[in-house]
């Protein structure tokens, strides 16, 4: 995995060759650097760690998820902001299971990093209002579960969000 910066670099560098190709007359050559470097350029807002461990979540592999994210070391400077909030996002899911304190940090800083998709958001918000319920902070739980309801414009957590509003009534 490269640096953010360093892919950057890598596909001007690859874009200049190009363009040296372009005036040497080797068209062919020209065109498939220039479409190379576009590879640099994706994995620069889109990084292949992350996308790797999308995969794995996909297929519900906790282990797979998390042993994808540790391959990357700083995450301040490896990745984009966006990116930045999907790994502390991903950190949350998986550290949910095992440790709420820590996974309330993660989603925390998740949402205050951004999410690219309402859905994420949505999803991130109402996994905090279950962490505030089960540490009784009824307030922010019920602030949370609705700023998720609004969020949830599909209506894909429709049934987790109501399960969640008839558990607050027994607190």
């Amino acid at each position: 995995m490269f640096n953010k910066n360093i892919k950057l670099v890598i596909a001007v560098l690859i874009i200049a060759y190009a363009v040296y190709q372009f005036i040497e007359g080797h068209i062919g050559n020209g065109i498939f650097l220039i479409l190379l470097s576009l590879i640099f350029i994706f994995l620069y807002f889109r990084n292949e760690m992350i996308l790797l461990a999308f995969l794995r979540m996909r297929k519900q592999d906790m282990e797979g998820t998390n042993k994808w994210l540790n391959k990357i070391k700083n995450p301040e400077s490896a990745l984009v902001t966006k990116q930045q909030g999907y790994y502390n996002y991903l950190k949350g899911i998986i550290t949910s299971q095992t440790n709420l304190t820590e996974a309330e940090k993660y989603f925390k800083k998740a949402i205050k990093l951004g999410l690219n998709m309402d859905y994420d958001l949505a999803m991130a918000k109402l996994s905090l209002a279950g962490i505030s319920m089960q540490k009784r902070r009824k307030r922010e739980a019920t602030m949370l579960l609705n700023e998720a309801k609004k969020l949830d414009k599909q209506n894909m957590l429709k049934e987790q969000i109501k399960m969640m509003q008839q558990q607050m009534k027994r607190i």
